[in-house]
């Protein structure tokens, strides 16, 4: 469905930005904007960013 885009080192970031900002929600600030982090999570699990899609960007290794 959609092609990797998304290399091992920005997927390790944006999960764990992910789960920081999900976590704003149980702790800390307590806020419900923390769940803006399913997003970097998300597309850090599947390995596709349609934004970089878009822009044709690549960050993982040619197939």
């Amino acid at each position: 469905m959609f092609k990797t885009n998304v290399g091992t080192l920005d997927r390790l970031g944006r999960i764990v930005l992910g789960i920081v900002l999900i976590a704003l929600v149980f702790v800390g600030p307590k806020t419900q904007w923390g769940w803006i982090g399913l997003v970097p999570l998300m597309t850090g699990l599947l390995r596709t960013c349609p934004f970089y899609s878009l822009l044709g960007i690549r960050t993982c290794k040619a197939e």
